[in-house]
C-alpha cells in the first residue's frame, strides 16, 4: 500500500509540473499518443513472441531465457498505456534493452542445472542438480512427468 501512495505522489507532482509547461491540450495528446504506442507496441511484440517461442522449441532454448529477453518490453508497453508522465517515462526507458540488461544483472535469476531425457514409459524426467557453495554434488532432484494420454489396464 505504501509503494501505491508513493507512487500516486511522485506521479501527481511530475504531471501537475509538466502540464504547467505544456498546457492541457498538449497533456490531453500526449496521453492519448503514449496509449496508442502501448497497445502497437503489445500487439507487435505478442507476434514477434510467437515466432520466438517457435524458435525457442526447434533449438531447445530454456523458457528463462525467452521470459528474460520479453519481459522488460511487455512490462513498459502496459506502463505506456496507463496514464501519466512517470508511468510513460518508465515505460519508454524499458523499451530499450540496456535498461533490461541492467536489471537482469541487478535481479539475476538462477539457472538450474537440468538435464532431461525420455524414459521407456513414455514419461519425461528433468534432472536438477544442486549444487552447494564447495562444490560438492550431494543431493539430485528428480521430477517425473507422465505424457501418456491414455489409461493402461
Amino acid at each position: 500500500m505504501i509503494y501505491f501512495l508513493v507512487y500516486l505522489l511522485v506521479e501527481v507532482i511530475i504531471s501537475s509540473a509538466i502540464v504547467n509547461i505544456i498546457g492541457g491540450l498538449l497533456t490531453f495528446t500526449e496521453i492519448i499518443l503514449s496509449i496508442a504506442f502501448g497497445v502497437t507496441i503489445l500487439k507487435n511484440l505478442s507476434f514477434s513472441l510467437s515466432e520466438q517461442i517457435n524458435v525457442a522449441r526447434n533449438k531447445n532454448i530454456l523458457p528463462e531465457e525467452l521470459l528474460k529477453s520479453n519481459t522488460s518490453k511487455i512490462v513498459g508497453s502496459i506502463l505506456l498505456i496507463i496514464p501519466g508522465f512517470f508511468t510513460d517515462i518508465l515505460g519508454i526507458i524499458l523499451q530499450f534493452s540496456l535498461f533490461a540488461i541492467v536489471l537482469t544483472k541487478i535481479f539475476k535469476l538462477k539457472t538450474k542445472n537440468m538435464k532431461e531425457y525420455n524414459s521407456m514409459y513414455s514419461q519425461t524426467c528433468k534432472t536438477y542438480k544442486n549444487i552447494n557453495s564447495k562444490g560438492d554434488e550431494d543431493v539430485i532432484d528428480i521430477e517425473i512427468i507422465d505424457s501418456n494420454k491414455h489409461i493402461k489396464h
